[in-house]
């Protein structure tokens, strides 16, 4: 079963994880007869077989957890930022992810959420001096799965934000955490004129996997 776990986060958000198993053939499958023309003409053309098989693996998870809150028959658009919505049921926010053999998703019915899934691997390592600040970098020493863990959750921030350009080691900044199998970090969003504080939550849903998301502020309280 592709499904690996759809579990409810709150009263009206929803996580999906999905296992990469099938080829990109079997996945087209999976999606309706009448939704196949909207996301033919939007597939990625180009890119290797396990890249499309996660693009199409996302908009089958996004169909399944949309069923879940709401029976209304929709597609999935990008608006300019690459943000994925659901146009027949505005409000809802959904975000997408993926890494390796997994896919993620995400779906609101109250507001914008965020979602990623990465693979621990020395990249985030190799990488900290452009997306860590000092004090960031100096909480994830040589530990790879918090590296990994900053990096996700850094991306969970902007794509709860959803606006190009932001410097991830000057304007997503993360308090340092106690590593566990789950827990919760702080994160804060610093723009021009406004600061916010976000919780984002995160987990190890696989070894070698972490996975961090992040609900509208609305939800926490």
């Amino acid at each position: 079963m592709p499904l690996e776990s759809l579990f409810p986060v709150s009263a009206s958000a929803v996580v999906g994880l999905w296992r990469l198993t099938e080829s990109v053939e079997e996945l087209w499958e999976l999606l309706p007869a009448t939704a196949q023309p909207h996301y033919l003409a939007r597939f990625p053309a180009g890119r290797d077989a396990l890249r499309s098989r996660q693009w199409l693996a996302g908009r089958v998870l996004a169909r399944r957890l949309l069923q879940e809150l709401n029976d209304t028959p929709a597609l999935m658009h990008s608006d300019a930022n690459g943000r994925p919505y659901f146009a027949e049921v505005p409000g809802y926010g959904v975000s997408l992810s993926h890494s390796g053999e997994w896919a993620a998703g995400l779906l609101c019915t109250r507001g914008a959420v965020g979602i990623d899934i990465e693979l621990v691997r020395p990249k985030a390592y190799q990488l900290a001096a452009r997306f860590l600040s000092e004090t960031e970098r100096a909480d994830a020493g040589d530990n790879l799965v918090k590296h990994s863990l900053y990096w996700s959750a850094k991306e969970t921030l902007y794509k709860l934000h959803s606006r190009r350009g932001l410097v991830f080691k000057e304007q997503l900044l993360l308090e340092p955490f106690r590593l566990r199998e789950a827990g919760v970090l702080t994160g804060h969003l610093l723009l021009e004129n406004s600061r916010s504080q976000h919780q984002i939550h995160y987990a190890q849903p696989s070894p070698g996997y972490v996975l961090t998301y992040a609900l509208p502020e609305p939800e926490l309280q």
